[in-house]
């Protein structure tokens, strides 16, 4: 006999297949998802607008976050997975922390700023257009990474911020019984500004547990001129010790591109892409005036090619450049990533997130 769908990991072809899962949906119309509790706000930022038509016409579309204050997203009880996470906040993406928690750990396995985490970390708008998140005109964030709960789902934002801020957003979730074997989602963000002079850049460190790493997000700016990215990303799994069981070949290699990512002079030299599994959505060029430094963004989702571990995991990648006599030179660079991958529970601790000042784009 087939087992019965549970609504997990739906793609084209099993849409068709009938399913016991419940579909909710969070907003600022339905903060709890409950059936029915959708459209009956009194009270909110869109009251005003709505005077003449009462409940049910857009009377709660956003949530406005003070300074220094958190917001609670959702705070889902029981078992299920997040389907798609859709949302448009105001004020510096790197002063707003979104932070996950699962089953009622006290310690979030998702800790990073909002632009980072949906690989905008310039600050800037990119189009994106992936399998695992898009950006769209003009600041929407979408998310479709897939995160199973079998006890509790607890979303987050932080405003770290002066001023107050304003976000819409949308939380589409399924409740449903989750399989044994389904890992929870993970997202860690570093930065280092300005890299040490031959130190080499950890992604990702301090995981343990079995899982598989999903992809890369990174934010990157160049600290001196030429190019920048001969370095090699390294995987060590599993007690690898000085040597790692994966190294790449070069930076813009990992990245999925090919000679630096320059079409030549005629053509603008860099050139910007976006595909399903990887891209480089954000060139920022000198200008001669106040862009001075070229900064770039990047992604690299692991879909089709998960990196699995059974033990431990750790993630490096090398900040390299060439002199003018055709040397390697190691690169002082300013170096932000978001690391996401899949593990059991529990979660270890995180590096304490960089303060205000030290996650600014400057």
């Amino acid at each position: 006999m087939t087992e019965p769908f549970n609504g997990l990991g739906m793609n084209m072809g099993n849409l068709s297949r009938l399913s016991a899962a419940e579909t909710r949906s969070i907003s600022s119309e339905n903060t709890t998802g409950a059936k029915g509790g959708g459209g009956r706000a009194t009270e909110g930022s869109g009251a005003e607008a709505a005077r003449d038509l009462g409940k049910g016409w857009k009377v709660s579309p956003c949530n406005r976050i003070e300074a220094g204050e958190t917001l609670t997203l959702a705070d889902i009880e029981g078992s299920g997975a997040i389907q798609q996470i859709w949302m448009t906040p105001t004020g510096q993406w790197r002063h707003t922390i979104l932070r996950i928690f699962w089953d009622d750990q006290e310690l979030p396995s998702v800790e990073c700023p909002v632009g980072d985490f949906f690989a905008s970390g310039w600050g800037r708008y990119a189009q994106i257009s992936s399998q695992a998140v898009c950006v769209n005109p003009g600041s929407a964030f979408n998310c479709y990474w897939e995160m199973p709960f079998r006890k509790r789902c607890r979303i987050t934002v932080t405003n770290i911020a002066d001023d107050s801020m304003v976000i819409f957003f949308q939380i589409n979730y399924t409740l449903t019984e989750v399989p044994g074997n389904a890992a929870y989602f993970h997202a860690q963000f570093r930065r280092v500004n300005p890299l040490p002079y031959k130190d080499v850049y950890t992604i990702l460190d301090g995981v343990k547990g079995q899982g598989q790493f999903v992809g890369t997000a990174m934010a990157w700016g160049v600290n001196n001129k030429g190019w920048w990215g001969e370095g090699e990303i390294k995987f060590y799994l599993d007690g690898d010790d000085e040597y790692p069981t994966i190294c790449g070949t070069g930076t813009e290699d990992y990245f999925c591109g090919s000679y630096n990512f320059d079409v030549g002079k005629e053509n603008g030299g860099y050139r910007e892409f976006t595909t399903p599994y990887a891209g480089m959505p954000l060139v920022i060029r000198p200008d001669g005036l106040y862009d001075s430094q070229q900064r770039f963004g990047l992604y690299r989702w692991h879909i089709m090619d998960p990196i699995r571990f059974k033990e431990n995991l750790k993630v490096t990648i090398q900040a390299l450049g060439w002199r003018k006599d055709r040397r390697y030179l190691p690169l002082q660079d300013d170096i932000a990533s978001v690391a996401f991958w899949y593990q059991d529970l529990p979660t270890a601790s995180f590096p304490e997130l960089p303060d205000r000042d030290s996650l600014e784009v400057l």
